[in-house]
């Protein structure tokens, strides 16, 4: 039951970045690189990948991951990941028992490390929290330079406090959450709707490893930061 797992969650289709998920990076397939890092994490038990795509379903065998067929039906554009979460952690439970621990490690961010992995799980379980997020520091703040535009295209900030804020210096500090890792209990996952549904507590990512590939631009500099760390 105190079984750690962690999964990647990779779907076929990829209207950004046609066939991204095992596109090779650095000579690797991209999706390899979450595999490594869960394999390489003396706190991950056992490393699922969750797809609806044959050639992803054989790169992943390949890499050392067991797979877990994804119904259609969660593997469209408008299908919420959470739903996906729930059916894999269903799935392992119903194959091979219950566990305590879920961690997801998105195939799109293939700079996460293994202390970001075991940071995480670390967090969560010294916390009280349901789940540990991956943040890092954002360049913008909803109090001082993020507007949102009406009808008319007229500009106001998104966030108005009592305390006006002109300098970005003098902005609380706010993040944007990455995708670098989740680590969450399996029983909030089955029993919540979103992120926010419970205790969420954090570990800090540097943006340089804070990197999404949704496109080919996120590729390109995914490929620089990795080529200039050789």
């Amino acid at each position: 039951m105190s079984k750690t797992i962690a999964f990647v969650f990779a779907r076929g289709g990829s209207k950004g970045l046609p066939g991204k998920n095992i596109k090779p990076l650095c000579n690797k397939p991209l999706i390899q690189y979450s595999i490594d890092c869960a394999q390489t994490s003396e706190l991950i038990d056992d490393i699922y990948v969750s797809t609806d795509d044959v050639d992803i379903v054989h790169v992943a065998r390949k890499g050392g991951a067991k797979v877990i067929d994804r119904p259609k039906e969660l593997a469209t554009d408008d299908s919420p990941e959470w739903l996906s979460w729930q059916h894999a952690i269903t799935w392992v439970t119903q194959h091979t028992g219950a566990f305590e621990t879920f961690v997801s490690l998105p195939a799109t961010s293939p700079l996460t490390t293994v202390a970001d992995v075991n940071s995480a799980i670390s967090r969560l379980k010294q916390s009280d929290a349901d789940i540990c997020l991956s943040v890092t520091p954002s360049n913008h703040h909803p109090s001082f330079n993020m507007v949102t535009l009406d009808d008319e295209q007229y500009a106001s900030l998104m966030f108005n406090s009592d305390s006006k804020v002109i300098r970005r210096q003098d902005a609380p500090k706010a993040y944007n959450i990455t995708t670098c890792v989740y680590a969450a209990t399996t029983d909030f996952v089955l029993s919540a709707k979103g992120l926010f549904d419970g205790k969420a507590t954090a570990i800090e990512v540097p943006r340089e490893r804070a990197v999404d590939i949704d496109d080919i631009i996120d590729f390109k500099f995914a490929e620089l930061l990795m080529t200039e760390q050789t």
